[in-house]
């Protein structure tokens, strides 16, 4: 431990990292440690953090604007490939990739002898940090304090900061563990531990991105999203950068009560964990997404497409961002969108989201083929289709009734 002069702590000036800084200083022979905090879109949690790091003992703070990088190399990749993951879309696993890079580099810049974060030892950030840091710090040690201190729970850690005159702005009552982002907000903990307990989506101050569906205006909301390539590049007909526009969706979303789930996951070290997520624009971004996709992408693209996103989805969750399979499918993904461009329409109505139309110059939906009325389909044709798609089934019963000549 005196080895280490220099410490990047990741930094989120929550309860996990705001203990961090003095225990790293009474353990590891008082070194000098530099707070990175990735700006991902957290807004208002940022305000302050200077001050609160530098009280506690940290030699400076840097505020790496990373909103934009998480959207347009990891969350628009993911829509393109409707990578979801037991219908959670990946909020946390979104942001970590480029937050682990971003300390790699920022720690190989400043000299530091490693790099610390406050993920625990039962959760998923610890391996999508520490994977992220080793490709593009093989060398780095890492600190993971949940890995080695004594404290176990999150009021010894409350008891801890109050020793230590730590400022907090949680209560043992409140302290949800949150994870937030432009992307999604995550609520685990307290009464959410026990798969029982029904969520009080209404109580002041639970929701943050929204509303629950019961607090939802009686009017619907009407939004259109146009698509180039399967990248979002307008709403409403305005032009604006991807994360302008989840920016705009989580207002439309929140007012109308969408992107809520409560949903128990399979976590990668093995336990099953409950946690409540709030979503509003990225639900409705994944919708508008796969209902253009309806219309311009052909049958089978589109189911390998789907089933492939199970795998993707699984390597975004499991860390597995900077990998060479992810590049692959990443660009087998590419190819899938080569014609998913259009608008979409939607309706936004007390947590739904209802489909209100969409079109495409590329559209393989022909109304002449589909009608009801007459085409220039001749149904003639299926006959033969079916008795050559039928025949091993044919086959197969005259075979059991002994009459297979």
């Amino acid at each position: 431990m005196s080895e280490i002069k220099k410490v990047v702590l990741a930094y989120s000036g929550g309860l996990d990292t705001s203990i961090i800084i003095p225990w790293l200083k009474e353990n590891y022979g008082d070194p000098e440690i530099i707070a990175v905090s990735g700006n991902v879109g957290q807004a208002d949690e940022l305000e302050g953090l200077e001050e609160k790091a530098l009280k506690t003992g940290a030699s400076k703070l840097i505020v790496a604007d990373l909103t934009d990088e998480m959207v347009d190399d990891v969350i628009i990749p993911s829509v393109k490939a409707g990578a979801k993951y037991e219908t959670y879309l990946l909020g946390t696993a979104f942001a970590r990739p480029v937050i682990g890079k971003k300390l790699a580099e920022i720690a190989l810049a400043e000299g530091a002898d490693a790099i610390c974060h406050g993920c625990t030892g039962k959760g998923n950030d610890q391996v999508r940090f520490e994977l992220a840091i080793k490709r593009f710090a093989p060398g780095m040690k890492i600190i993971a304090p949940w890995r080695e201190w004594d404290i176990k729970s999150r009021d010894e850690e409350i008891d801890y900061a109050e020793a230590h005159n730590v400022p907090l702005k949680i209560t043992r009552e409140t302290s949800y563990s949150k994870d937030k982002n432009l992307w999604h907000l995550s609520h685990e903990g307290l009464d959410l531990e026990d798969p029982a307990n029904e969520p009080n989506y209404d109580k002041p101050g639970f929701l943050e991105m929204g509303v629950s569906p019961v607090q939802a205006p009686d009017e619907p909301t009407y939004v259109t999203l146009d698509f180039e390539k399967g990248v979002p590049v307008a709403i409403n007909g305005e032009k604006k950068k991807a994360s302008d526009i989840i920016r705009d969706l989580n207002e439309y979303g929140g007012k109308n009560g969408i992107g809520i789930i409560d949903i128990v996951e399979n976590r990668l070290v093995g336990m099953k964990d409950r946690g409540v997520y709030e979503t509003p624009g990225g639900t409705i971004l994944y919708a508008a997404h796969e209902l253009l996709e309806m219309i311009t992408v052909d049958k089978d693209t589109l189911h390998v497409k789907q089933k492939l996103a199970v795998d993707f989805a699984d390597l975004v969750y499991n860390g597995k961002w900077y990998s060479p399979l992810r590049e692959s499918l990443s660009a087998f993904v590419d190819k899938t969108q080569e014609f998913v461009t259009g608008t979409v329409k939607v309706k936004l109505y007390k947590g739904n989201i209802i489909p209100a139309g969409m079109t495409s110059p590329y559209t393989l939906y022909s109304e002449n083929l589909a009608t009801f009325d007459e085409s220039d389909y001749d149904q003639k044709d299926s006959a033969g289709f079916i008795n050559l798609w039928g025949l091993p089934t044919k086959v197969q019963a005259l075979r059991e009734l002994g009459q297979l000549k």
